[in-house]
Order: C-alpha cells, then sequence, then structure tokens
C-alpha cells in the first residue's frame, strides 16, 4: 500500500502532543501545568494551539522554543476566537464545539484545531464535551488523523467518541485525555472501554511515532487506533 505522507508525532500526556509535518512547523497542542502530573514538554516548538483556557490545557509557559501562541478561545475563556492562519505552509483553523453537552454551561466553550498540509489533514478536538451537529462534523472535514478525548466526565465518553469517529470516518484515532497511573484520583476511565473490541488497535509502546496515511485511496471502514505511551 502507497504511502506518500506522515506526520511524526510525540504524546507528552493527556492532551498534549507535538505534530511535525515533513515540511512545517512544529505543533504542540493543549500544554498542561504541574498540577497534572506528567513531565513536562520536553521539546521546542514552533507553534502551540490551545483548545480552551484550562489549567490542563493553556499552559504555554511550559513549552521550549519561543513558540506562537494560538488560543481557540478570547482572553478569560469566554468566548470563541476565530483562528484561520497559515504557517509555512501548514493551515490552522478552529471549529467551535463546547466542553459540555449543555451548550457549555457546565465547563464553557471548547475550539478543535484542523491542521492542513498537502493532502494530510489532522484534528485535534481538545476537550470536546459532546456529539457533533452536521455543521460541526463539516466544518471540520475529511480527516486523515483524529484526536479524541474518550474519558468521559470532563469531555465525551467512549461511547460517544465512537459516534464521533464514525461520523467523521478519519483513517487513524489516537485517543487522549484518559486515565493512567499518572491520575489514577481522577473520575475518567482508562483505555478500556474504548478499545474494548476494536479490531484494529496498536499499543505502540513509545511516545514517538512516524503516523503515515495512505494517500488517495478509500478511507477504511474502521479505522487504526494508535495507543502512545507518555514516556
Amino acid at each position: 500500500m502507497a504511502v506518500d505522507t506522515g506526520l511524526e508525532i510525540t504524546y507528552f500526556g493527556h492532551s498534549c502532543f507535538l505534530l511535525k509535518w515533513p515540511a512545517g512547523p512544529a505543533v504542540m497542542t493543549d500544554p498542561f501545568d504541574a498540577s497534572v502530573g506528567y513531565p513536562p514538554p520536553d521539546k521546542p516548538a514552533e507553534i502551540v494551539t490551545c483548545s480552551h483556557e484550562h489549567h490542563d490545557h493553556n499552559a504555554v509557559n511550559r513549552v521550549n522554543g519561543h513558540p506562537e501562541d494560538l488560543h481557540g478561545l478570547t482572553s478569560g475563556g469566554k468566548e470563541w476566537a476565530t483562528v484561520r492562519e497559515t504557517v509555512q505552509g501548514l493551515g490552522i483553523y478552529t471549529v467551535p464545539t463546547y466542553h459540555d453537552a449543555d451548550g457549555g454551561q457546565k465547563r464553557g466553550k471548547n475550539a478543535a484545531f484542523v491542521f492542513e498540509s498537502g493532502n494530510l489533514r489532522v484534528a485535534h478536538l481538545g476537550d470536546l464535551g459532546h456529539a457533533l451537529t452536521p455543521g460541526q462534523v463539516a466544518a471540520l472535514g475529511r480527516l486523515d488523523i483524529l484526536l479524541i478525548p474518550v474519558g468521559g466526565f470532563f469531555t465525551i465518553d467512549a461511547r460517544t467518541a465512537w459516534d464521533v469517529v464514525a461520523r467523521l470516518n478519519p483513517a487513524v484515532v489516537i485517543p487522549m485525555h484518559y486515565k493512567t497511573e499518572v491520575n489514577a484520583d481522577w473520575p475518567i476511565a482508562d483505555l478500556q472501554p474504548f478499545v474494548a473490541g476494536w479490531p484494529d488497535v496498536v499499543w505502540l509502546g513509545k511516545r514517538e511515532h512516524q503516523v503515515e496515511v495512505p494517500q488517495n485511496m478509500t478511507q477504511p471502514a474502521k479505522p487504526q487506533v494508535l495507543i502512545f505511551a507518555y514516556n
């Protein structure tokens, strides 16, 4: 199966990844503060994105490399910001969503980030708290790689996450925002409810991986799930 594009991904835990395109900037998503418990990100970035302004997603001061910060919400986190720009050939835009299933009444607003370089399209859903509307599905568009919360309580749970996956139909799914030994006292689920029974789950056992996505082919009926280690 021919592969003509790929994305280097490093996982730091929670919802924080470093995404590095072959010809483009290094983008760090949703950096967390020290209270979350994972080791701090130890790689520099040129761009940092924050889906919302909670402490476990907006600690831009912990990111090395003097990056440009892109926030999905305005200062104070009350309203959506409009992000639509191109950096070193990488298109970046946001899709407004909510942090809960009650229109933001419980936990406020959230923004999904979409990244596009060449034919490769990636979305990071931040702390999505609800099933997607048809308008949000259309705005997110065709996706190759989807980074999606699965732990429930603060975000969508495994069942809703699979509904979102079915609507977006990516080739590769990478779960995030779930229970590990680091946050064992958090009221969220571990990975098992999400991966149980799924036919194509790859436990990488490492935090860095080159994710390669076939282009110009029909998307698979069931996507591959990649599980990153954070250490």
